[in-house]
């Protein structure tokens, strides 16, 4: 029986389990198929947001690498890293060498604000500090010196809760994590003593789970202070639609029990506060050669639960704001794109040209495909959704032979231009390094090598 070839475009946990739902659904036909997959990345460093989106000191989380690393080690899978599509390869070279194509790239862009304010120095997207301490490659490892007492954190989902706790632990908690050994000392080295995580809604609304919110409480020299007016569901609801959710929502009743006790108790003169904040929204960060504070307008909901603003203004100071307000994927060159839901016009996962006809051989999984929504396992089950939509198109489930066409071989099209991809073997030796240096350092397991240069040396030494 011929064998499958299939790209898959991103080898975080919607390109991995693609990958791995190709390889199931395949041998499940009747007669069973056979499939190989080529699992690209723009970085030499496989697993995406598992390894350069979750804080290090959720080992929990982290260990779904330990499940994408069996796909990856599977012999009908192949890691190619460092091939960016767009510069190195184009959308036309993977139709022209593969049976199908599975955009899976994430969503990488935070989206912003828009408020006056929001380019002036000391004002990041979120993502920019969750790279910084994730050690991603395309960040800077001196981007953050943490001079700033004061911080506010825009948002009240798990990322603003994981900066708002990165920036406020006790960096001793981190040392036997795997985060870079320069993002380390200048934590230890941090200035910060207040962090304001702010929302425009109420505590009811917050999109943070109960798990990572009561977190926040079990962190040592840390006051957690909540203003007890901003607890009030009825206050700034008039509809009493946020009266009536934590009946019908556990998460809900979770993170309010925690925010309206720590709504009941008075400071304890820790050394660093964690504030939250509810029913505000930023209008302006305020500075003229870097942020020295963001002003927050108070808000309601109207009579048919719309927000709006009531006027009342409120300036808190502050020398870094970061926004965590939602995420954006990004196009990709060539590949149909919905500027306005940032997502791949997709039916069932196949790729929708400009006609609204789907595009042949061309599927997306994962945020790219829906948005970003779900937690990680969700790509597993959109992962298989969209495979099931593939196979049927290759006519696969019914001939058990998928029509060729005349393909390019990939490795012959990579080396008329002179490319060499990072292999799976290439990125072992990045882990092997990873876990001299936690030995050397007396950390732990392994300590995380964010410096590109440093980590292209090792995938791509000059003598093999």
């Amino acid at each position: 029986m011929t064998t499958l070839e299939i790209a898959v475009v991103g080898s975080g946990p919607a390109g991995i389990y693609t990958a791995e739902a190709l390889i199931k659904q395949t041998a499940a036909l009747a007669p069973p198929g056979t499939v190989h997959v080529d699992v690209l990345d723009r970085l030499p460093t496989p697993y995406g947001l598992v390894r350069y989106g979750v804080a290090p000191d959720h080992p929990s989380i982290r260990s779904i690498a330990d499940y994408l690393r069996g796909v990856l080690e599977h012999p009908s899978v192949r890691f190619l890293g460092g091939l960016h599509l767009g510069d190195d390869v184009t959308r036309e070279d993977l139709l022209g060498s593969y049976d199908a194509v599975v955009y899976a790239t994430g969503a990488m862009r935070d989206r912003r604000m828009g408020i006056p304010g929001e380019d002036l120095p000391g004002s990041y997207a979120a993502t920019d500090f969750v790279n910084w301490y994730c050690g991603h490659p395309d960040s800077d490892a001196g981007a953050f010196t943490l001079d700033a007492e004061s911080v506010a954190v825009v948002g009240v989902g798990n990322v603003a809760v994981d900066v708002a706790r990165i920036l406020v632990k006790d960096p001793a908690g981190l040392r036997a994590t795997d985060i870079p050994q320069s993002v380390l000392e200048a934590l230890i080295a941090s200035k910060v003593r207040e962090v304001h995580v702010i929302g425009r809604r109420g505590p009811a609304q917050a999109k943070f789970t109960t798990k990572e919110l009561r977190e926040l409480g079990g962190l040592r020299d840390v006051d957690i202070v909540v203003h007890p007016a901003e607890t009030d569901l009825d206050a700034f609801d008039p509809t009493g639609q946020s009266a009536q959710l934590p009946a019908s929502d556990r998460r809900v009743r979770g993170n309010l029990a925690a925010i309206t006790d720590w709504a009941g108790r008075a400071p304890a003169g820790a050394d660093r506060r964690l504030t939250l904040r509810f029913w505000l929204r930023p209008v302006k960060i305020e500075g003229t050669q870097r942020v020295t504070g963001l002003t927050a307008e108070r808000t309601r909901l109207g009579e048919r639960g719309e927000l709006t603003g009531t006027g009342e203004l409120e300036t808190i100071p502050a020398q870094l704001v970061f926004r965590s307000v939602g995420y954006q994927s990004v196009p990709l060159a060539g590949v149909p794109f919905d500027e306005r839901s940032a997502t791949v016009p997709n039916s069932d996962g196949r790729v929708l040209g400009p006609d609204g006809t789907p595009q042949p051989g061309e599927y997306v999984a994962g945020w790219l495909k829906r948005g970003p929504t779900g937690v990680v396992g969700t790509n597993k089950s959109d992962a298989a959704a969209t495979v099931r939509s593939l196979l049927s198109d290759l006519a696969v489930a019914g001939s058990g032979a998928a029509p060729r066409r005349s393909r390019t071989p990939f490795a012959d099209l990579l080396g008329t231009r002179g490319l060499r991809p990072v292999s799976y073997a290439d990125w072992l030796r990045v882990e092997r390094a990873e876990a001299e240096l936690g030995g050397t350092l007396g950390r732990g397991a392994r300590v995380k090598i964010g410096d590109r240069d440093a980590i292209e040396a090792l995938c791509r030494p000059a003598v093999d």
